[in-house]
């Protein structure tokens, strides 16, 4: 029993670390999203089965590869229609050959997933299909997943995903980076689906090799568009977020900022994003990424909690939200106030975007420490265990338990991650709010 649990184990790990490159490599070469996803499906299962007996094999991204290969063939094969199509089989499987035995994550698939993410954010296709499909398809994200990603029903979900899945066959838009002056059209869907799908491996820490593949992206994108600022300011917000990670959990718990051991923070991310947010601002091209990168590079300058510059990021704030005014921008704002001018400044900030953010569990969960930082206990429970219930995170849960537990203690011990607007890092520009 032991050893089949830890070959599941095994098989749910590969899975996490490389169905969006598989999906993208059979992508490439049979030019079909629903075939290529139904194969590297399909390859899973057999892994299953198979690996429970033979023992997981040496090379398994390149085992799922090739067993995928074969299995979209064969079911080409059982639609073939005439010698067009054989031929058509032919070409494919010259094309793959046995690449997918020597697949390994560093080859060119990384080619293959800016093209795949390109695909998914051709502007025939609208922002909220674009999204759910990359996340699906490169982020290997369940249905359901994806569904509470957007606040909406798993049926909801699938359908858009069939309908861009059947818009992108339809209107047989290529699966390749586009030319030149197609480019910025799309950059900015490009760059909100790189950024959630870092995000997706900062609420999930079972997923860091999202967080990675999220950075390579980014820094593909910027090799590919050295001229767009917002590119290489998403690079500098993805590296200065990764730089904290170190710090943001302690044995499986939550670590807020004001809490968080400094010395474990990677100086070396850091340097990097810093370097990256001052060539921003000699641009002077400021958009929404180059600013949240700019709050995060603020906070990750300073020495210590209270030796941060919160005039500064106050000022930030107030000028992303001019150009992003999204109520998860208006909380993170909310949140700096009450750093420079108290809580109840803090408070009547919140209250007045509370009404759009009801479903946000993060707004609660500031709502509560703010009330507890007001003395006010009876509140601050009543708005941790809204927060709570709204939770789908099992490590957000188990915070806001301590938050609520804590209130008999002190009510006044708590503190909000300034760094992201809530007590549990959640970017300003994150999937709900941006």
């Amino acid at each position: 029993m032991t050893s089949t649990l830890a070959v599941q184990s095994d098989i749910e790990r590969v899975f996490r670390d490389v169905y969006g490159q598989a999906v993208a490599t059979l992508v490439r070469v049979f030019g079909d999203i629903t075939l290529a996803e139904d194969a590297v499906q399909d390859a899973f299962a057999v892994a299953s089965d198979r690996w429970c007996s033979a023992g997981v094999p040496p090379n398994p991204a390149g085992w799922i590869v090739t067993t995928a290969r074969n299995r979209a063939i064969d079911a080409l094969r059982r639609a073939a229609r005439g010698r067009t199509l054989h031929e058509q089989l032919t070409v494919a499987a010259s094309i793959l050959g046995d690449a997918g035995d020597e697949w390994e994550e560093s080859g060119p698939v990384q080619d293959d997933q800016l093209r795949l993410i390109f695909t998914c954010c051709h502007p025939a296709l609208r922002m909220e299909h674009q999204v759910a499909l990359t996340l699906r398809l490169l982020g290997g994200l369940s249905v359901d997943a994806v569904a509470r990603a957007f606040l909406v029903s798993e049926a909801a979900m699938m359908k858009r995903l069939v309908r861009a899945k059947y818009k992108i066959k339809a209107a047989r838009i290529p699966y390749r980076v586009p030319a030149a002056a197609d480019l910025p059209g799309r950059l900015r869907a490009v760059l909100s689906v790189l950024y959630l799908i870092y995000n997706t491996g900062v609420d999930d820490m079972e997923r860091p090799l999202l967080r990675s593949e999220a950075i390579r992206l980014a820094r593909g994108l910027v090799a590919l568009m050295p001229d767009e600022p917002e590119a290489a300011g998403l690079l500098a917000l993805m590296l200065l977020n990764e730089a904290r990670m170190p710090a943001r959990r302690a044995g499986g718990a939550l670590v807020l900022l004001r809490d968080q051991d400094r010395s474990a923070w990677n100086r070396t991310l850091i340097q990097e994003g810093h370097a990256i947010v001052r060539d921003c601002i000699r641009r002077n091209q400021p958009g929404s990424f180059q600013l949240q990168a700019a709050i995060q590079a603020v906070h990750c300058h300073a020495a210590a909690f209270e030796t941060t510059d919160w005039p500064q990021i106050v000022a930030l704030y107030d000028h992303l939200f001019s150009i992003l005014p999204t109520p998860v921008v208006a909380l993170n704002r909310a949140i700096a106030i009450g750093e420079t001018e108290g809580a109840g400044a803090a408070l009547a900030a919140l209250d007045a975007i509370a009404p759009n953010l009801d479903s946000y569990h993060l707004l609660h969960a500031t709502r509560g420490t703010l009330l507890r930082r007001l003395g006010d206990g009876d509140s601050a429970k009543a708005a941790f265990e809204r927060a709570a219930e709204l939770a789908t995170a099992e490590a957000d849960q188990r915070f806001l338990a301590q938050q609520i537990d804590a209130l008999g203690a002190d009510p006044q011990s708590s503190s909000i991650d300034a760094t992201s607007g809530s007590p549990v890092a959640a970017p300003a520009d994150s999937r709900r709010g941006g």
